[in-house]
């Protein structure tokens, strides 16, 4: 019981980092219709930019501090992110607004490109680490309960901590602030939230601009633990099954549904994996999304869209 509580709790803290990144998803998505296939390039180059910033802000400001040169650092990648928002805005969904979801798919890829080709340009394209002062040693829980305690690296404790406050905060904005509420608005219909005179350039802007800022948070994270390389983008990837089991509409789907990857992902790796030859991790997630589009394609929170002809 040790043994599997151990890897359960693995798979739940895994699990809330994989929302944190399927979060972008929906946010883009509920207030645009967008799909954006970009988002694990938006990860991997905020955190490019959090990594280099981090040594060249102290190194040009002479500061000692570690916890000052991230601060700046991360102020200075959250104010590229609003800055690559307002250029994707204003140059690519601004002249595609009421066109077909494909043309806006294809934009986002387009987008997708742009930046990977823009963070070699600025950043660099070696491995770099991110070192935000999250604890890297493992600890041991519930010693008089289980014979050995249940190990928990406390990196992944505290990563999954501030993932979950953001989750919970950006779900509140979204429920109870008048800009959250002009975001439903605009998912639900473009044109009926422009007839009330909601601007849809700013809705946009301020939307992704909160994609940016989840993009850099995760990729903080996930910088920290894997190192801020290319494959960064590949571990957000993880996002889209998720995206899938929980609803494209929905941040408690994104939730729910990040849990029962990171856990379903964990669990089947370690009691199935040695059955047959081990791997499942790798395809885990992708099978689960594979048997939720046949079954129930608008995830278990998302809206089931009724066509009328």
């Amino acid at each position: 019981m040790g043994f599997f509580l151990e890897t359960l709790i693995g798979g739940l803290m895994t699990g809330m980092l994989y929302s944190l990144i399927a979060l972008g998803f929906v946010l883009i998505f509920k207030a645009s219709g967008v799909f954006n296939f970009a988002q694990g390039a938006m990860v991997l180059f905020a955190a490019l930019a959090m990594a280099r910033f981090s040594e060249w802000i102290p190194a040009a400001l002479h500061i000692e501090s570690k916890l000052l040169g991230n601060l700046l650092a991360f102020v200075a990648a959250m104010a590229v992110m609003v800055v690559v928002a307002w250029v994707i805005e204003r140059w690519v969904l601004g002249k595609l607004v009421n066109q077909e979801g494909i043309t806006l798919l294809m934009a986002t890829l387009g987008v997708t490109h742009f930046l990977d080709g823009a963070g070699q340009t600025l950043f660099g394209s070696d491995i770099y680490k991110i070192d935000v002062g999250l604890p890297k040693d493992p600890i041991f829980l519930l010693e008089n309960v289980f014979q050995g305690g249940i190990l928990v690296g406390q990196e992944d404790l505290y990563a999954a901590l501030i993932a979950a406050g953001l989750v919970a905060a950006l779900a509140a904005f979204f429920q109870y602030t008048a800009t959250g509420r002009a975001l439903r608005a605009v998912a639900d219909d473009h044109q009926a939230a422009q007839s009330i005179g909601i601007p849809l350039s700013r809705i946009w802007v301020i939307v992704w601009s909160v994609a940016g800022f989840v993009a850099l948070v995760a990729g903080i994270i996930w910088g920290s633990k894997l190192g801020v390389q290319f494959s960064l983008s590949l571990v957000a990837l993880k996002a889209l099954p998720v995206v899938i089991l929980g609803g494209l509409t929905s941040v408690p789907g994104a939730i729910i549904g990040g849990l029962i990857i990171g856990v379903g992902e964990k669990l089947s790796e370690v009691y199935i994996g040695s059955m047959v030859g081990g791997g499942i991790e790798i395809w885990f997630a992708y099978a689960l999304a594979l048997v939720f589009l046949l079954l129930r394609p608008q995830g278990l929170f998302g809206e089931k869209i009724i066509d009328r002809v």
